[in-house]
């Protein structure tokens, strides 16, 4: 269904990993040059996610907004006025709430494509083979497969355990520090991207749900699921991050939970 999004990103990687040629032979270097390339082109869309969030907070300490919050509390006005005057409010402010959801929601079907063309394009037996090759436009690709799925101590191709500690323990036990390091780094992104709370209403119940569960559902996928995915999470974050500081928009205040404006 979403071949129109797994082939290019097949082709992309692997034009990639021949760039880099013998030198480098290493399919994790190209995951992490794709990913920086994703990240430049989505950066428009991240640009306009930051103005989103700026008017979001002006929203929150906008007087009329804050009146609109107790009349709604005191019960002066239902809920369905409170959402037809707040939508009248975001028209007059130039607000779309729905602007810093779009990136969030453009992720996912990157992340479903990034997924499959990873697994196709780790290919390791001879039916996986022959499914991909078709797939490929490359002239040499029966020179490039099978790919180096090695990366640092990992397998691209399974999930990531770091067994360093099983020489010292009486147990073998892997550490997944990808998923340890996708859940932080997934955490810090959304506390920092996310508008803040607007009081006790629906967009502000969905902004604390999202800080909560993004973080454990990106963590279990990259627990779950091949490495390489989970390499692509971890690399997304941080150009991410590294945007929003490069933008001067990297505010820490937003990390810590803050005392709601007085309704007066």
């Amino acid at each position: 269904m979403l071949d129109f999004i797994i082939t290019p990103f097949v082709n992309v990687l692997l034009y990639i990993y021949q760039f880099l040629g013998a030198g480098i032979n290493d399919f994790g270097w190209a995951i992490l040059i794709f990913t920086i390339a994703i990240r430049l082109a989505l950066f428009p869309l991240t640009r306009s996610q930051l103005e989103s969030t700026k008017n979001m907070q002006k929203l929150n300490e906008h007087p009329d907004y804050i009146k609109l919050q107790k009349k709604r509390k005191d019960g002066k006005i239902t809920q369905e006025k409170f959402a037809e005057e707040q939508m009248a409010l975001y028209k007059e402010l130039g607000i779309n709430p729905l602007g810093s959801c779009l990136p969030t929601l453009l992720q996912f079907p990157i992340i479903i494509g990034m997924y499959w063309a990873v697994t196709k394009a780790l290919a390791t037996s001879p039916l996986q083979l022959i499914n991909l090759i078709p797939d490929i436009n490359l002239s040499n690709a029966s020179s490039l497969l099978p790919l180096n799925s090695q990366f640092l101590w990992m397998d691209l191709s399974q999930p990531e355990r770091w067994y360093g500690l099983s020489n010292i323990l009486p147990w073998e036990f892997g550490i997944p520090i990808l998923a340890i390091l996708v859940f932080v780094t997934t955490y810090f992104q959304t506390k920092l991207t996310t508008p803040p709370s607007t009081g006790d209403d629906q967009a502000a119940a969905m902004t604390k749900m999202m800080s909560i569960y993004m973080p454990l559902l990106m963590g279990w996928i990259s627990y779950t699921y091949s490495a390489g995915l989970a390499v692509y999470f971890v690399a997304s974050n941080i150009v991410s991050l590294i945007q929003y500081a490069l933008m001067g928009r990297l505010n820490l205040s937003n990390l810590v939970r803050k005392k709601e404006p007085a309704v007066k």
